[in-house]
């Protein structure tokens, strides 16, 4: 799931992209211990893979997994994909992914809604769908006028896995740039948000765990014999 939710990030997004110049990828998080991203990044696109520790897949370690060794506004995208979740301080990384971008730079972001406890070294949190709109009110907080383009929980895929996807808009002036949106043509997923529409679309209060498991009971109650 996490390889095809950015693959539809590219394939919605890369054109855009592309219009306003952008052509340089930054994944953060690179290290391929069940994949990476790089195989979904279009081949005129050109990827640097980063992470705090040596590995397949990594162009740039990190000294300190706070601080980004690129200069401000000097990337056109960065993507992130199962990596949040391990950092303690996630949101310093947000304000460093923002400082790198240019002003109509993209950042893609993936991270366990739920799923099972796992460390890489640390395992500390879990994004629910309002998790993008405070990542911005932190932005803004801290004078960026950033924006989330749309954000949603996907639906599982051969895993106890749901993805929460959020793509954000490091400068709110170049909204004109951006039109298309994944949630413009994508059925599989829950508690949507797209710029523009208030509310939730697809709005679910039950995660796709607890709605499996409410029907235990019903599937026990259909089997002969059962009191």
């Amino acid at each position: 799931s996490a390889l095809s939710n950015c693959q539809i990030f590219f394939q919605t997004y890369a054109s855009a992209a592309r219009a306003t110049g952008s052509k340089s990828v930054i994944e953060i998080g690179s290290q391929d211990v069940n994949g990476n991203l790089r195989s979904a990044i279009p081949a005129d696109f050109t990827y640097t893979g980063v992470d705090f520790a040596i590995g397949r897949g990594v162009d740039v370690v990190l000294d300190d997994p706070y601080v980004l060794p690129f200069e401000d506004e000097s990337v056109d995208v960065v993507i992130s994909s199962s990596c949040f979740e391990h950092s303690e301080m996630f949101w310093i990384v947000f304000l460093e992914v923002l400082r790198v971008l240019k002003p109509h730079g993209l950042f893609y972001l993936n991270v366990p809604s739920n799923g099972q406890f796992h460390q890489h070294p640390v395992d500390c949190w879990r994004f629910y769908p309002d998790s993008g709109g405070a990542l911005v009110t932190w932005a803004r907080r801290n004078g960026v006028p950033a924006v989330l383009l749309e954000s949603y929980v996907s639906e599982q895929v051969r895993a106890p896995w749901n993805d929460f996807v959020a793509i954000f808009l490091k400068n709110e002036a170049f909204l004109p740039a951006f039109p298309a949106r994944i949630l413009d043509s994508k059925r599989d997923f829950t508690n949507g948000r797209r710029h523009g529409h208030e509310g939730l679309i697809r709005h679910m209060e039950k995660t796709e765990d607890l709605r499996k498991l409410s029907w235990i009971p019903k599937f026990l109650r259909s089997r002969r014999g059962f009191r």
